[in-house]
């Protein structure tokens, strides 16, 4: 898959901040599963980005003036090529969308720095966080949208947080941060949903073939068996037949045996009559 091509530039831009990834591999896990589903819901519009971990550079020339969204979405900027980091001043556009997944080191910098950095400097519409493990966010999933220059807190839908940006609704379901999709009234796979779906259609579809295959298998085995019975059908016929010209044959020998015995009956009485006749005197 194509990368963004290396230019130029008046600063080299870090493409790490030497901060790990996630503070555990719940939180790795999903914050990967929030970028691929969502990656995966916006698949067919290549003018929709998503990212996570990435580098968003806000001031040109300052390598200090960072964030890290754990997830983002942005419109009108192309997904690919992919991306060493965010420079905002390239792609013209902050993310639409944030996602925190937060944990013990980073839920104060995401609910006071990142928050203020999201709302005054980049103007992201809306911010959401989560907290897997209900440790150290009350509640466990919040999230804001931008009215005016302020946050407000976004009002829960059937136990739900709507995005009006995403198109979705957000949820928490055990550990997991889960994605609603109102329009289809289901929710999106994770990753490994999507796995198990290929797979369980992968074992139907060979069900499928097998049972086509034992169908087909019966049906040649019938269409034998109707071919052995017209066979012997045909062989009973023949035979029949046989017999039939075999006795019509044997009737036209009686026949002609008859007709030649009272052939010879009719002579020898001929003669007969003939030898009366000659012995008599005038």
């Amino acid at each position: 898959m194509a990368t963004a091509p290396r230019t130029t530039r008046e600063v080299d831009y870090p493409t790490s901040d030497g901060k790990p990834m996630a503070e555990t591999e719940l939180h790795w896990q999903v914050m990967v599963d929030g970028v691929e589903t969502l990656r995966d819901f916006f698949d067919a519009d290549p003018m929709v980005h998503v990212g996570g971990n990435l580098l968003l550079y806000y001031e040109r020339g300052n390598k200090r003036k960072h964030v890290s969204p754990d997830v983002f979405m942005v419109r009108g900027v192309p997904k690919l090529p992919l991306r060493d980091y965010y420079l905002l001043w390239e792609e013209g556009r902050p993310p639409d969308a944030v996602i925190e997944i937060t944990s013990k080191t980073t839920r104060r910098e995401d609910q006071t720095k990142k928050r203020e950095i999201y709302r005054d400097v980049l103007k992201i519409t809306e911010y959401f966080q989560f907290d897997p493990t209900e440790d150290y966010l009350k509640p466990s999933l919040q999230g804001v949208r931008r009215v005016g220059d302020e946050y407000v807190p976004i009002e829960l839908v059937d136990g739900r947080l709507p995005s009006a940006v995403l198109g979705l609704h957000l949820e928490r379901r055990g550990w997991e941060l889960r994605f609603w999709d109102p329009t289809r009234g289901v929710h999106l796979l994770t990753p490994k949903e999507q796995r198990e779906s290929a797979r369980q259609r992968a074992e139907q579809e060979a069900q499928r073939a097998e049972q086509e295959a034992q169908r087909a298998e019966q049906e040649a085995q019938r269409a034998e068996q109707e071919a052995q019975r017209a066979e012997q059908e045909a062989q009973r016929a023949a035979a029949a037949e046989e017999r039939e010209a075999i006795e019509r044959q044997a009737a036209a020998a009686v026949q002609q045996e008859l007709q030649a015995e009272n052939e010879r009956l009719r002579r020898e009485l001929e003669a007969l009559r003939r030898g009366r006749g000659g012995g008599q005197e005038p």
